[in-house]
């Protein structure tokens, strides 16, 4: 059972590559463990998979070498991909920030891929379980449905993210197998949670969505948060989890638009207290929750100037440590990965192991939420689908 290229993970980049190597007239075999490809395709986006996004940079990745996916990306664009689902005849809308999303289901980018599988007489086996990996003068690939051969492997299993679906560290365990670095990794676009004290008052909240500014060190996201009943989730929480480390604080800016201080300086003669005050910019439950936390529950015209100011300076810079995260079972993807400096930028091939190649999250590229991570696996795909 000989092939020109050998796949190992039937996900996006998985089968994205394979279809490009397969119309290059290579044979290719795709090999997925689980019952069926493309399952986390099937549950992005809520079931309507947020397929790319139109305003997609190298400044929307994380990697230890940010310049890393520069090529790849520029040689296959956001526009490329569109164009392939506009050929297939895929309706879709941009659902803000240039997220787009099919007006169907997820279930037609796995049938797009599918067919450019087909297309590519792609053989693909499921429920295909990796035992080990061998190289000679080329790979050998023993499952349990057989021994593979290939001049060509490439690993595209992804990252440890959301494990009931099936993720596993085996794309790392082969990049130390064959002598590679991988770069530590950790749980990102993933949910906060909180300590006991905090949750005491905020736990009350769950469900409440606060449009904020969060931010930590230099990096900041301008969505909304959402109160649950374990900590603080919602896209702006989702973004900033990929830079934050254990022990940080987080800073959150309630009224980005508005000049609190401004503000409540006008309201000084008002009998109204804090908590009605902000009711008038927050949800209102939210507004009583956060007024009891910082102790505020006076009216507004017994505040002095410094007392105004001091609460200004929270609104605008709230802080809150997280006591962690819900790690990798709620975590959308993984930071980290093989590393990149192992691997050429214009084919995605390791530099000391010829034949060799890692695509996809597995790889240490990691993208902003709102469909960043799926034209990663495309570009990094067809940057291997080109040479294998």
């Amino acid at each position: 059972m000989k092939f020109d290229v050998i796949l190992i993970g039937g996900g996006a980049a998985g089968l994205f590559c394979a279809g490009i190597a397969g119309k290059r007239g290579r044979k290719v075999l795709v090999l997925e463990h689980a019952e069926k490809v493309g399952k986390k395709i099937l549950i992005s986006g809520g079931g309507r998979c947020n397929f790319t996004n139109l305003h997609t940079r190298p400044e929307n990745y994380l990697s230890q070498n940010p310049n890393f996916a520069k090529s790849a990306l520029a040689r296959f664009t956001p526009n490329d991909f569109i164009a392939l689902v506009k050929k297939q005849g895929i309706a879709f809308h941009e659902k803000k920030l240039g997220q787009l999303f099919c007006d169907g289901s997820a279930r037609e980018i796995v049938d797009l891929l599918l067919r450019e599988c087909a297309d590519g007489q792609i053989v693909i086996k499921t429920n295909c379980e990796v035992k080990r990996v061998e190289k000679d003068l080329g790979f050998s690939v023993v499952t349990n449905l057989g021994t593979f051969t290939a001049d060509s492997l490439v690993i595209a299993t992804g990252g440890v993210s959301i494990p009931k679906m099936g993720a596993t560290d085996f794309g790392y365990r082969i990049a130390r197998q064959f002598g590679l670095n991988v770069i530590a990794t950790r749980a990102a676009l993933v949910p906060f949670t909180l300590y006991p004290k905090d949750l005491q008052t905020l736990g009350e909240l769950s469900g409440i969505s606060v449009d904020a500014l969060v931010s930590v060190g230099k990096r900041s996201f301008r969505e909304n948060i959402l109160f649950t009943h374990r900590g603080l989730s919602g896209p702006a929480i989702l973004q900033i989890s990929s830079y934050w480390q254990a022990g940080q604080a987080i800073h959150v800016n309630l009224l980005p638009d508005e000049n609190a201080e401004k503000l409540l300086q006008a309201e000084l003669s008002s009998q109204m207290n804090f908590a009605t005050w902000l009711s008038n910019f927050l949800p209102q439950r939210f507004a009583r929750a956060w007024a009891t936390l910082q102790a505020e529950t006076k009216p507004l015209r017994q505040y002095s100037p410094k007392e105004i100011h001091r609460l200004s300076e929270k609104l605008h810079h709230w802080q809150i440590t997280p006591s962690g995260t819900e790690g990798y079972a709620k975590a959308e993807v993984t930071v980290g990965g093989v590393d990149t400096k192992e691997l050429s930028s214009q084919t995605m091939e390791a530099r000391n192991i010829p034949g060799l190649y890692f695509i996809g999250e597995v790889v240490d590229v990691t993208g902003h939420l709102g469909g960043y991570n799926f034209q990663w696996a495309w570009a990094s795909a067809h940057a291997a689908g080109q040479f294998v």
